[in-house]
C-alpha cells in the first residue's frame, strides 16, 4: 500500500459526506484503494484536502519527504517517528498554512499563543486543539462529532455483508479531559472491496464510521500511543485555554 492509497482509505468517507475535499475526489479515491488506478490523480486531490495537505506538507518538510509517501500519511493517520521532534515553532508554521485553508485568523492566533510543549501533528491532536470543522465550517465541533471525526481502533466481532460489528471505545469527557473512554458495541457499514477477507478478531481504523484499513499489531500499537500522546498535548493546551 502506498502513500496516496493509505490517504485515500482515511479521506474517502469525509469526501463523500461533503466535509472536505474536492467534489470529484471520491471515485478517484476509490479506483486508488480497490484498482490501483489513477493513484497520480488520486494523490492531487488528497492535497487539496483542506485541513489534510498542511499537516502532510509540514510532516514532509520536516523530515525531507514527500507530502505523499507512505511514512507521511502512516504519520498522520496512525503515527510513527516521524511526528517527535515537532516543536512550538513547526506547529505555529502549520496554523499558518490552516489559516490561508480557512482556518479563522483570531482561532489561528489564539491556537498559537497556547501550545502545549509538545503539539504532535496527529489527526488526534488536530480534531482535539484545533477542532473538527474548524478549516471548512462544514462540521459542528461536538463530542460527537471529535469521536467520529478521530482515528479510532475497534476490535471487529462479526462481518456480516455490507456491515461490520465492532467493539470500540469512545472519547469521553472526564474531569476537564479528553481520554479514550468505556468500549461499547458498534454496527458499521463497510465495503468488502476496500476491505477484503477482514473476519472476526481482526483490528481496524476507523473514521467517521468508516472502516478504513485493518491494523496491524505493530500498527494498533501505534494509533493508541500517538493518540495518548495527542490527547495528553491537546488536554496541556486546552486547560491553559480553559475550554473544557
Amino acid at each position: 500500500m502506498n502513500g496516496v492509497q493509505l490517504g485515500a482509505r482515511f479521506s474517502i468517507a469525509t469526501n463523500r459526506l461533503r466535509f472536505c475535499g474536492p467534489d470529484e475526489a471520491e471515485p478517484l479515491l476509490f479506483r486508488a484503494i480497490v484498482e490501483g488506478r489513477d493513484i497520480q490523480a488520486a494523490g492531487g486531490a488528497l492535497l487539496k484536502f483542506e485541513a489534510l495537505e498542511p499537516y502532510l506538507t509540514a510532516i514532509a518538510e520536516k523530515n525531507g519527504r514527500n507530502p505523499l509517501d507512505h511514512e507521511v500519511a502512516e504519520a498522520y493517520w496512525i503515527g510513527n517517528e516521524l511526528l517527535d521532534d515537532f516543536t512550538r515553532d513547526d506547529f505555529r508554521r502549520l496554523l499558518e498554512r490552516l489559516r490561508r485553508k480557512g482556518l479563522p485568523g483570531p482561532v489561528a492566533r489564539t491556537l498559537a499563543d497556547h501550545l502545549p510543549k509538545r503539539p504532535i501533528p496527529h489527526h488526534m491532536f488536530h480534531v482535539a486543539y484545533v477542532g473538527v470543522g474548524s478549516v471548512t465550517g462544514h462540521v459542528e465541533t461536538t463530542l460527537d462529532n471529535m469521536d467520529k471525526c478521530r482515528p479510532s481502533w475497534a476490535r471487529v466481532v462479526r462481518a456480516d455483508g455490507a456491515n461490520l460489528y465492532v467493539e470500540r471505545p469512545g472519547l469521553a469527557l472526564e474531569a476537564g479531559r479528553l481520554v479514550i473512554g468505556l468500549t461499547r458495541a458498534h454496527k458499521v457499514p463497510f465495503d468488502p472491496r476496500i476491505l477484503p477477507g477482514v473476519h472476526e478478531g481482526d483490528w481496524v481504523a476507523i473514521h467517521w464510521d468508516w472502516p478504513a484499513i485493518v491494523l496491524e499489531t505493530e500498527d494498533l500499537g501505534h494509533l493508541q500511543e500517538y493518540t495518548r500522546r495527542s490527547l495528553d498535548a491537546a488536554n496541556e493546551a486546552l486547560l491553559a485555554l480553559r475550554v473544557l
